[in-house]
């Protein structure tokens, strides 16, 4: 994962796992989306995503590298894109781009990005192992 470059970094990668509206309600004092907000739409995209993997529950235990790129204005259309990194016995770490789409032109950038780390827990909230894909 690393900052944007406009030459090497021209298209989201990952799936879209979410996509919503910045509203008024979720701004900053100085009128930009907050990025309380926008971490919390990541780790949704991430949780998201390790519904596939973990066939069951699992749980955000980490949050690391979270990068703010750029602001984010009301209006904006969120998209957030999950890309499963590494899967571990129980853990798994998913990296998410942030993009938003500018409605007059239809161009893409890239706002945020971070790497969210989740482990698979049991009925009981317990770690459990991640059952294998075969």
């Amino acid at each position: 994962m690393a900052l944007i470059d406009e030459h090497t970094d021209p298209l989201p990668a990952g799936e879209l796992a979410l996509q919503t509206l910045a509203m008024p309600k979720d701004t900053n004092a100085n009128g930009d989306i907050f990025g309380g907000w926008l971490v919390s739409q990541m780790d949704l995209a991430a949780g998201i995503a390790t519904k596939q993997v973990t066939r069951g529950r699992s749980a955000t235990v980490s949050i690391k590298n979270v990068h703010f790129l750029a602001p984010v204005s009301v209006g904006s259309v969120v998209s957030c894109y999950a890309e499963v990194v590494e899967i571990g016995r129980s853990s798994m770490q998913i990296n998410i781009e942030v993009w938003i789409s500018n409605s007059l032109t239809h161009q893409q950038r890239k706002v945020a990005e971070g790497l969210f780390v989740f482990v698979a827990i049991d009925e009981n909230g317990r770690t459990r192992r991640i059952q294998s894909r075969e």
